[in-house]
């Protein structure tokens, strides 16, 4: 797949209110983006307000599931690194793992005037863990043997790396973990007023700290671009759980990163680990 070299996702106006974010499709856990810009600026800025947006932030519900699922297959399963790798094709496994956030109410859909879904960013919540608590594998039980080799690497990862250690103040945190958007809809600021709709959440709630896992070199960009910084990171190459590397995705992907972002400037941290 060609990708030039990714834009700057803010333009700049000399009017505040005519600022807006220029959308690249993302993915795992994702953040995918495809950074060839396809509207001319001229258009992009024809979106200067709310009112003549033509689009709505809303709330995904468990009954959005289908047409979320629907968007994900066309602009995000088969593009994400990982997957195209072991040329995952259709699996139920994954369908029903990246639905699975829907239930803590906090994922977002971007929906047009004709009520299409053309943006979603899936959102969960991490609890801290008690003491006594036993992390169970998300690997378990998955019949898939592809997509269990995925959720191996993040069993992994989770083994290596516990965001609650690097915050020990909060107890909740938000876990991002797919953000697409209908790359018909570029340049409508789509991925940004997603984005800013799960910081209102983070501030109605009091969770001070955004979570997110990048297996795409281009994802963890976007996000750095949003205000995210590395909190850790692991080379594929250094992943060999039987002696061999597993993943092997094609330049620039080499491996995964973990991007955080204090909503509260306040919140404490330790320093950045690396696998």
């Amino acid at each position: 797949m060609e990708v030039q070299k990714l834009p700057d996702q803010t333009l700049m106006s000399s009017n505040p209110s005519q600022r807006i974010m220029l959308d690249s499709r993302c993915g795992l856990n994702d953040l995918y983006p495809i950074a060839r810009l396809t509207q001319k600026m001229g258009e992009a800025l024809k979106v200067s307000s709310e009112k003549d947006c033509p689009y709505t932030i809303e709330l995904i519900r468990p009954e959005d599931g289908e047409a979320v699922i629907a968007m994900l297959k066309t602009f995000f399963f088969k593009d994400e690194p990982l997957n195209t790798f072991l040329d995952l094709g259709e699996c139920k496994e994954l369908e029903k793992y990246s639905l699975k956030p829907l239930t803590d109410n906090c994922s977002y859909k971007a929906v047009d005037k004709d009520g299409k879904i053309i943006g979603i960013f899936l959102n969960g919540l991490l609890r801290r863990p008690s003491p006594d608590d036993v992390a169970g594998k998300a690997a378990d039980g998955c019949e898939h043997p592809k997509f269990k080799k995925i959720l191996s690497l993040f069993d992994h990862v989770e083994d290596n790396f516990n965001i609650f250690d690097l915050y020990p103040n909060e107890n909740l945190i938000l876990d991002g973990k797919i953000l697409s958007v209908d790359t018909n809809y570029r340049g409508l600021g789509i991925a940004g007023r997603l984005t800013e709709r799960a910081y209102q959440y983070m501030r109605e709630n009091g969770i001070n700290v955004y979570h997110v896992v990048c297996s795409s070199h281009y994802s963890a960009r976007v996000m750095e671009k949003l205000g995210f910084h590395e909190v850790f990171n692991m080379q594929f190459a250094d992943y060999k759980p039987q002696g061999e590397v597993i993943f092997k995705p094609a330049l620039p992907h080499v491996g995964i990163r973990i991007m955080a972002k204090e909503v509260d400037a306040n919140a404490k941290k330790s320093t950045q680990t690396k696998l």
